[in-house]
């Protein structure tokens, strides 16, 4: 089931690949491949009846011509169109590109396929066609159980002659509904027009064992089962706590590069960011994992970081909160609790009151205990009380100095 589309460097390295061309290895670009005869970029690896295949010819010299590619594996003959390839042009003259079906009605064997431009024939190849496999239903995951929340891949490989009909349905009690399945043309099946599959989570909440899947037709008939292992994890496993950090705060206008997990202070009705870090997160996580706090105006969803910016970087999952505009200024914690409640983190954050508040009040801190001005506060206070002694000293220094001086 391999890609039938590579790249011109690796085509034009062996005979088999390009058409007819001088086995060996590709010459250097000095630029006289544009005169070369065009080449047809195919390689068979033994296709499917009904399954397609990209096909390609180069080093064509212009836009308008008739380029056809005929093979008794297709069920008629097919007309190339252009296709504008710039890295390809300057030195392989103009790309023409088709996809085709091996006709369904196709036996095993070679079959012999000819490119010709404008009536005339420039380049042959060969298809290799194999018998087509019986439909078949595949559950993938893990062989020692798939963890609950963690997904599941679904394929019903329904390509054979004959077969009709595409709605294709899974049940089982391992899924929280059934799952229909749909092809892709453009996932890594896009060459099987036939394969129907889907993705579903396992429930969160889904205790250990072996489930049947069952996948019906439309009808409700039952065309195949299969079977799921669940398995939860357990102390001693890699991901039974995983190695979460967090939860961490930065600002809106900031970057979670500048994130931190003490000392952050926002105002009342403001916005914040809140960080989860975890090496090994526990399946589904993306889909559930939160953030609160008394301060927060509700639950604050953590969605994972796939940008570039993540990548070595631990799993890391961010959202934004909005801060209560009613609020007292205090400390409040903020809490994530990740691995199915197994594992519960806090940190706090410093809320100044909003202007025309209540002046700030003893909130509770990020463990929990409660009481008491918020450290920041009384660091604050306790600076501006020593800034003030300070010039007050520093005034009467300099009125003595003056009064020394005086004749």
């Amino acid at each position: 089931m391999g890609w039938l589309r590579i790249t011109v460097a690796a085509i034009c390295g062996a005979t088999a690949v390009c058409g007819t061309g001088a086995p060996g290895v590709a010459a250097a670009d000095d630029g006289s491949h544009a005169k070369k005869k065009p080449q047809l970029l195919f390689q068979s690896t033994g296709e499917r009846p009904g399954q397609l295949v990209d096909l390609e010819v180069t080093g064509v010299r212009t836009r308008h011509e008739n380029v056809v590619v005929s093979s008794p594996a297709f069920a008629h003959p097919l007309r190339l169109a252009y296709h504008r390839d710039p890295m390809v042009e300057p030195t392989w003259g103009l790309s023409y590109r088709a996809r085709a079906a091996i006709a369904m009605k196709t036996g095993p064997g070679a079959y012999p396929l000819t490119v010709e431009i404008a009536g005339r024939v420039t380049d042959r190849g060969t298809v290799h066609v194999v018998a087509a496999p019986r439909p078949s239903f595949e559950v993938t995951g893990d062989l020692d159980g798939q963890r609950p929340g963690a997904p599941v891949g679904l394929y019903f490989d329904d390509l054979y002659p004959g077969e009709t009909g595409t709605s294709f349905t899974v049940r089982s009690k391992a899924f929280k509904a059934p799952v229909p399945l749909q092809h892709d043309e453009h996932g890594g099946y896009w060459h099987l027009p036939r394969m129907f599959e889907a993705v579903p989570d396992v429930r969160p909440d889904a205790k250990d064992g072996t489930y049947k899947v069952v996948l019906t037709g439309p009808k409700g008939q039952v065309i195949d089962e299969g079977r799921l292992k669940v398995r939860a994890s357990r102390p001693g496993d890699y991901d039974y706590k995983g190695k979460g950090r967090g939860p961490e705060f930065f600002r809106t206008r900031g970057g979670i590069e500048e994130s931190a997990a003490r000392h952050f202070r926002v105002k009342a009705g403001g916005r914040m960011q809140v960080v989860w870090r975890d090496r090994s997160p526990d399946p589904g996580e993306e889909e559930r994992l939160t953030a609160t706090s008394p301060a927060f105006e509700g639950p604050v969803r953590l969605k994972r970081d796939d940008s570039k910016a993540g990548d070595g970087d631990d799993p890391r999952f961010y959202g934004s909160a909005r801060i209560r505009s009613d609020l007292d200024g205090g400390s409040y914690p903020v809490t994530v609790v990740s691995h199915h409640g197994r594992v519960k983190r806090s940190n706090g954050i410093v809320v100044t009151a909003a202007p025309g508040h209540h002046a700030d009040k003893p909130g509770q801190d990020g463990d929990g205990d409660g009481g008491g001005i918020p450290p920041m506060a009384v660091i604050g206070a306790g600076a501006g009380t020593l800034a003030v002694g300070a010039a007050v000293i520093m005034l009467r220094r300099a009125r003595r100095a003056r009064a020394d001086d005086s004749p």
